[in-house]
């Protein structure tokens, strides 16, 4: 155990004196006699050494490192550590207050006018006051909010559902947009910024948000791998993640895979531990969590809250929202702010609620867990008349009297400034930066926005998505049938086109819709990063990696995918429909359904960035994708479009992979479609004899002047290529153009990103 909670210790932290034990890792993990407070203080550990520790141990137990020994409890208060007091931070925040627009709701009794003849609605809830307006009301969610917390301590934010718990835990961890949170939040005194908190704090959300198919050995190592500098090598990176695995109480589930509904993996109180180390990796300051317990049983909510006392006692601060905390759990928590309706109704130490609640007249009956009976109590409150009015007016003159009785105190911070106190604490192995203690670490440059350059984020991006798509063979197997199946079904259709007016209209068929289905069979890129948006944004909401990373690693990973597929269909179809061209012919004809594929690609990775759900993604698709192929030129030529719709023709991604075609099979000059008597075939002539065919063609011979033959070549192939109206580009243009789209919608999908991926409140 690394603290002993004792029934009579006093509820000021400045007061209350806690024995610490030490192990004595080669002497059978005796307890050693508790040391004194002030020995205790003075060699508590950082997390960054807690972890350089158990390291240690594991070599000194293995002999080399390569093995990682029966689990071992790391003491927060070993004499082995000797390292000096770590910086006091001290996170305050004062009148915190939110409020938000909802839509009103209107009785129909209030639309009706009443006796006294008063207006629409008078004298009814739906009046609108200051600030309001006749369809929207103002909801506060947090109301006045003050309080602290402080290093080595958990602050836990209790209260029913609905009374603002995580909208305060949002609001501490700037998770609210600028302008609509009113008060002041400061970290030993000073104005806390948004970058700087990005940098020294973490945010755990409520939802376990990991890749079901990656173990929690490589969860671990891919967070040490975004959140640990360059600097540090790749061993150090695992010595680390081993280290944190024993400290998380993971080592047994390390080569399990995370798991989802349908594949089995870890339990639900190891997921959350795991939740909790990818955002620890980098041991931060300010640990935020949004309920870690919810949905666990006694035993792992419990184990959960354990390993935050320890995160905490290595010299963080730690603030978690929790909905009803066990009597076992209650004995790990520091201090406690309970909320209603968004209003502070307590706050001070768990072994002050007796006290207060008996002062408020509502005494705590003995042998009941407290928290339950103050939930309880605020409940019954709430339902009253009057609500929680009186209590919370009583815990206001509750804090004035206990703060004029405590005078004030700070702790003592040794006149360094905030920089300077962060600077410090790095020195110590805080906010891991691969610094020694003999490095000079420069106030301005101590925290880097990234850990990490581009191109490594790239390359650790691109490794975690090729790993997670060869654990799911399955989707890229899917998509390659698709494929397949599609290009056999045309081939087989139109097997081998001749080149008479029939087999010219039947190329065009063709290559419409194989060009159409390459874009159709892009739609299974949607859900890719739909299921990875929430990821994505807790990962890069605390600066993990950069956004413009991601999208190049993405971009990356698809290629080699698409190139197999646009290589598959195009030797399925190719020689089989007897297109023309001979090798060149095939090379190009496969460069423009590559790039036809990346466009479509890029395209519905965009629309993943916009739109939400998945069911609407793909009626979006669809819709979009068929008015691309109606405006393409192939059911209607460029110039009978209406000029109030040539503006669609030309945005239209399947026109240009359409035409590039179209010129790479008519581009020979000396290859002809129609001969003699063939140009009656597509008129009610074509059914009269051979011979009746012949004698028109010689009255048309004396009528134009020119001899006609049977054998004569009537139109070639630049002749359909003037009657589909596809003179603007050449084939190579079309092919660049349609790369481009790709490109642009890849610039799009990070506009997207950039501004609808914040996750802030408004």
């Amino acid at each position: 155990m690394s603290r002993v909670v004792a029934e009579n210790y006093s509820p000021s932290r400045d007061s209350f004196t806690v024995p610490f034990y030490t192990m004595d890792f080669t002497n059978n993990n005796h307890l050693q006699p508790p040391l004194s407070a002030s020995s205790a203080s003075s060699a508590s550990p950082t997390l960054g050494q807690m972890l350089k520790r158990v390291g240690d141990v594991s070599r000194e137990a293995t002999g080399d490192g390569s093995d990682t020994p029966v689990h071992q409890v790391l003491e927060l208060g070993s004499t082995n550590l000797e390292v000096p007091r770590s910086i006091p931070f001290v996170l305050s925040f004062n009148k915190l207050t939110y409020s938000v627009k909802v839509r009103r709701k209107f009785k129909f009794s209030a639309m009706l006018p009443s006796r006294n003849n008063h207006r629409l609605g008078a004298a009814t809830d739906t009046d609108p006051v200051g600030g309001e307006s006749l369809f929207t009301t103002t909801k506060t969610l947090l109301n006045d909010i003050s309080g602290e917390a402080r290093d080595g301590e958990i602050l836990a934010v209790l209260g029913a559902s609905g009374s603002g718990k995580s909208t305060l835990i949002d609001a501490l961890a700037n998770r609210i947009a600028k302008g609509s949170l009113k008060g002041t939040k400061t970290l030993n005194g000073e104005v806390l910024g948004s970058r700087m908190l990005k940098v020294i704090s973490a945010y755990v959300m409520q939802d376990d948000l990991l890749f079901p198919m990656l173990t929690v050995e490589e969860t671990l190592m891919f967070a040490a791998e975004f959140r640990l500098p360059r600097s540090l090598s790749k061993s150090k990176k695992r010595l680390r993640v081993q280290a944190l695995i024993e400290q998380l109480g993971l080592k047994n589930a390390a080569k399990t895979v995370i798991g989802d509904e349908g594949h089995r993996g870890v339990s639900g109180g190891e997921r959350r531990r795991v939740s909790i180390g990818i955002d620890i990796i980098h041991d931060p300051i300010i640990l935020f969590l949004d309920e870690p317990t919810s949905g666990l049983d006694s035993t792992s909510a419990f184990m959960v809250v354990k390993v935050l006392q320890r995160i905490a006692q290595s010299g963080s601060i730690v603030i978690m929202s929790v909905h009803q905390p066990s009597y076992r759990i209650l004995g790990l928590l520091d201090r406690l702010i309970f909320l209603s309706r968004g209003q502070t109704v307590y706050s001070g130490s768990p072994m002050n609620l007796p006290v207060y609640f008996s002062d408020f007249g509502h005494p705590i009956p003995e042998n009941e867990n407290r928290t339950e009976f103050a939930l309880d109590l605020i409940r019954e409150l709430e339902g009253s008349p009057g609500g929680t009015r009186s209590l919370v007016e009583f815990n206001k003159s509750w804090q004035d009297l206990k703060h004029s009785r405590k005078g004030g105190s700070e702790p003592d911070r040794g006149g360094l400034s905030l920089k300077e106190a962060i600077s410090a604490s790095i020195s110590k192995g805080k906010l891991v930066s691969g610094a020694t203690n003999n490095d000079a670490i420069s106030p301005n440059s101590m925290v880097p926005t990234f850990a990490n350059p581009v191109w490594i984020e790239m390359a650790v991006l691109s490794k975690r998505s090729f790993l997670n798509s060869r654990r799911m063979p399955e989707l890229f197997g899917i998509r390659l049938g698709a494929v397949m199946v599609t290009g056999f079904i045309l081939a087989t259709m139109f097997w081998q086109l001749d080149d008479s007016p029939k087999g010219v209209q039947e190329r065009l068929g063709f290559i419409a819709f194989a060009m159409s289905t390459t874009f159709y069979t892009c739609a299974d890129a949607l859900p890719v990063f739909l299921q990875e948006r929430y990821i994505f944004m807790r990962e890069t909401a605390y600066n993990a990696y950069r956004r413009s990373s991601y999208v190049l690693s993405h971009g990356l990973v698809v290629l080699p995918s698409l190139i197999f597929l646009s290589l598959a269909f195009s030797a399925t179809t190719f020689w089989a429909v007897g297109l023309d061209g001979g090798l060149s012919g095939f090379l190009f004809y496969f460069l423009i359904i590559f790039a036809a594929f990346w466009a479509g690609s890029s395209f519905v990775t965009f629309l993943s960035g916009v739109v939400p759900h998945v069911m609407l993604g793909y009626t979006i698709v669809v819709a979009i994708l068929a008015y691309f192929l109606l405006f393409s030129g192939f059911f209607i030529n460029r110039d009978r479009i209406p000029d109030y719709w040539i503006w669609f023709h030309y945005l239209s991604l399947v026109k240009y992979p359409y035409e590039a075609v179209l010129l790479n099979e008519f581009q020979d000059p000396a290859k002809c479609f129609v001969r003699g008597v063939q140009i009656f075939d597509q008129s009610p002539l074509g059914e009269v004899p051979t011979s009746l065919k012949l004698q028109l063609l010689e009255s048309m011979s004396n009528t134009l002047g020119t001899k006609i033959t049977s054998s004569t070549c009537l139109t070639t192939g630049a002749d359909i290529l003037q009657q589909q109206g596809i003179t603007d580009l050449s084939k190579w243009n079309c092919l660049w153009v349609t790369v481009a789209w790709g490109f642009l919608f890849r610039i799009l999908f990070y506009i997207s990103l950039l501004f609808g991926s914040k996750n802030k409140r408004r």
